[in-house]
């Protein structure tokens, strides 16, 4: 199965949505709306995949519908809501409320009354925003995810159980950017698995250029005086695997840009000091998507309704994945130690 192609539109798209505020605001305002999305699946204790596909939703959503009409935690909460019934993982449109509203309030949930008119407001405000939802989505509820790719690279190779790891968590963080918007599942995993890769084997590794290029730069090199083949280079492994096109390596080269330059728009130096390996690695040397600033050139233009963000809440990060908090059993049977992810804070 593909994605339609209804639902991958080209980079220059971004410029063309019905949002009046800059791109670079909106794709600030996109990370903190999956931000909050995730939070919200967190606490209802809902499966990942769940959550991805909400969260492919929310995007999807504000390619025809602006954000000045509707506010990110309104598309949030819906999207999680109707992910709810779609990926039978049903939950009270009360409960959902009632989580919502704790967390625009930074309350516990025990605080919120479920009979409170703030939760009858919140479950108004869900069910109308459903309603246009629906209509955005043209009631196409068909989502793929690039974990799917990467389980089946991971079958087919032994990475290193940290390089799954990393590539686990940039998969999840590959949200926050428009990525599932642009790219199909493939092109995002392989983006994910070679930059895990990349940051795992350190800065004397091979560039990305060099992990994605048409052709192994060894290619063209005469087989060794023992006529033995070469050994299979690792670090190409995801580009072999999927037989990749010109064009494709050229999306997935795009892919790790908008990646990379989501990272460096975090304030590394102050709140994310464990993203420093990530944003060491030098982008493709392709053209820069340039799609993002440093978050604290966005802050200050926020308006008064954006100031009900939740503060940060350590207890509703992301789960590691929809297999039960780990990447996948292997094959062996074998499953690998889980590393602490710590996740950007943009709600």
């Amino acid at each position: 199965m593909t994605v339609s192609m209804q639902w991958l539109f080209p980079i220059s798209a971004l410029e063309r949505t019905p949002s009046s505020c800059s791109l670079h605001k909106q794709l600030y305002d996109r990370a903190r709306g999956v931000e909050f999305l995730f939070r919200l699946g967190s606490s209802l204790a809902l499966p990942s995949s769940a959550m991805f596909t909400a969260a492919t939703w929310f995007h999807r959503f504000y390619m025809r519908y602006s954000m000045e009409d509707f506010h990110r935690q309104d598309v949030a909460a819906s999207c999680i809501f109707l992910a709810t019934k779609t990926e039978e993982c049903g939950r009270k449109l009360r409960d959902v409320a009632r989580v919502c509203q704790a967390k625009i309030t930074s309350q516990d949930i025990t605080c919120i009354p479920a009979d409170s008119k703030e939760v009858d407001q919140c479950q108004t405000a869900i069910l109308l925003t459903e309603e246009v939802l629906l209509e955005a989505l043209c009631f196409d509820f068909i989502v793929e995810s690039p974990h799917a790719e990467l389980v089946d690279l991971f079958d087919a190779h032994e990475a290193n159980d940290l390089v799954q790891e990393y590539a686990w968590s940039l998969a999840h963080d590959s949200y926050r950017t428009p990525m599932c918007i642009l790219y199909p599942p493939k092109v995002i995993a392989t983006a994910c698995y070679v930059l895990a890769q990349r940051i795992f084997d350190g800065p004397n590794s091979p560039s990305l250029d060099a992990r994605i290029s048409a052709a192994a730069p060894s290619a063209s090199l005469p087989t060794p005086p023992s006529h033995n083949p070469p050994s299979p280079d690792a670090s190409r492994y995801a580009i072999e695997h999927f037989t990749f096109s010109e064009t494709e390596l050229s999306s997935v080269s795009e892919a790790l840009s908008i990646l990379l330059e989501f990272y460096s728009s975090q304030d590394v130096q102050n709140n994310y000091p464990y993203l420093s390996s990530i944003i060491a690695v030098p982008l493709p040397a392709s053209p820069k998507p340039n799609l993002y600033v440093p978050a604290s050139h966005l802050a200050s233009q926020e308006s008064p309704a954006d100031a009900l963000s939740p503060a940060p809440d350590a207890q509703g990060r992301t789960p590691s994945s929809s297999h039960g908090g780990h990447t996948p059993v292997r094959p062996n049977g074998h499953v690998p130690s889980r590393i602490e992810v710590q996740r950007v804070d943009l709600s």
